[in-house]
């Protein structure tokens, strides 16, 4: 497969691409001219990695968000949550884990997410469109998981890092966990903390990285966490956390994340690319010859900077997703120079007022999901349903 004539986000440099065993073959400044390569064209667009969402919880993009007030911390929320929306919670719940976790995966996937970090118990997911990162050891936090000292001290995962949730809260019981779980870390495993929200400059230390989840944080919390603090100690990179407590869509979380100020639009960027890959070990996060063909190419006004037009962009806007080397998603401008070759297997829905291509069967899924819950509210609908 070629990609011709498209943007680097970051640098703003026109270039094609071609693509050869799910790995970036060449990378050339000029068009690639072999017709017996399939091959697309684009005008004013713009590629950048696939993103990388550094935290999910991918059977619980189902829920809308819940709450209604600012807590203290996660566990005063959770309290809240159960006590005030129970109902609303067993409806949710009553919808098949297999199904709420393939939810999960198409609601990163129609962002542009490449790779998820999925934190929980290892999915059932056997034909995943994306990476499904679930290499590390997922520990919830300190107060929700009774066995915790015992899990993070097993020497059978010492290899592998440890993720937590961790300061996700205000007060001083919050600030107090993060002390217990560096206090309690004896075989110094490599941890990875979620939200950070309480996290000092000097605990940050203790840290392989933090995943910020800003639009998380202010909704639960009313505050996010000091990253532009914290980045001197350790690395950041960005999450979404799951609908309980955020939009599905990670472009408006990155907005968010952008009007704080705290990351340059640089370390923003990398935290979503190759910030996230270096953690995570993947061979992915840059356009680099010999990395994996992991690739979003969206549309982009002709005279913006790459980086303006990424941090403007909406899932209406994106035209195609890559996920090594194969087309998972592409927009119905692409159809006819794909010459409906790709098709076959792709499900046509709406995002918006855009038509898109999504591999596998979205519009079953989303059939099933609503047989058990009829009013779950999804960002997609089918060309025979009028728009919502």
């Amino acid at each position: 497969m070629i990609l011709n004539n498209v943007r680097i986000a970051d640098s703003d440099k026109q270039v094609s691409i071609k693509v050869s065993d799910g790995r970036i073959a060449q990378i050339s400044d000029a068009l690639f001219a072999n017709n017996s390569v399939p091959h697309l064209i684009f005008t004013n667009a713009i590629v950048f990695p696939g993103l990388i969402n550094s935290h999910d919880h991918l059977d619980f993009n189902l829920f809308p968000r819940l709450g209604n007030k600012t807590y203290n911390s996660y566990t005063e929320w959770g309290k809240y949550i159960h006590e005030t929306y129970p109902l609303e919670i067993a409806s949710v719940l009553s919808i098949p884990i297999t199904l709420r976790e393939r939810w999960g995966m198409y609601k990163n996937l129609l962002c542009g997410v490449t790779t998820v970090v999925n934190h929980g118990k290892k999915l059932g997911i056997t034909d995943p469109l994306i990476n499904i990162y679930e290499k590390a050891q997922s520990i919830h936090s300190v107060k929700f998981e009774k066995k915790w000292r015992k899990r993070l001290n097993n020497p059978l995962k010492i290899n592998k890092p440890a993720i937590i949730h961790i300061g996700e809260g205000t007060n001083e019981a919050t600030r107090h966990e993060i002390n217990e779980l560096i206090h309690w870390n004896l075989l110094a495993r490599k941890l990875i903390g979620i939200h950070g929200v309480a996290l000092t400059p000097t605990q940050a230390k203790s840290f392989k990285a933090i995943v910020w989840c800003p639009a998380s944080n202010y909704f639960l919390l009313g505050v996010t966490a000091p990253v532009n603090h914290l980045k001197k100690y350790t690395e950041i990179l960005f999450g979404t956390d799951s609908t309980l407590t955020g939009s599905w869509d990670i472009w408006e979380h990155i907005r968010i994340a952008q009007k704080t100020k705290l990351l340059s639009e640089n370390e923003l960027y990398q935290s979503l690319t190759t910030k996230a890959a270096a953690t995570w070990q993947l061979n992915s996060g840059s356009i680099q010859e010999g990395l994996d063909a992991d690739l979003v190419i969206a549309k982009a006004g002709p005279a913006q900077s790459g980086l303006t037009s990424f941090f403007e962009l909406h899932p209406d806007d994106i035209l195609l997703v890559m996920h090594k080397g194969n087309i998972r998603l592409f927009d119905e401008s692409l159809y006819h120079q794909l010459n409906g070759a790709a098709t076959s297997n792709f499900t046509k829905v709406y995002i918006g007022n855009s038509i898109k291509y999504v591999q596998g069967d979205i519009t079953g899924l989303i059939n099933q999901i609503k047989q058990y819950k009829p009013d779950a509210e999804l960002p997609v609908y089918f060309p025979s349903e009028p728009a919502a």
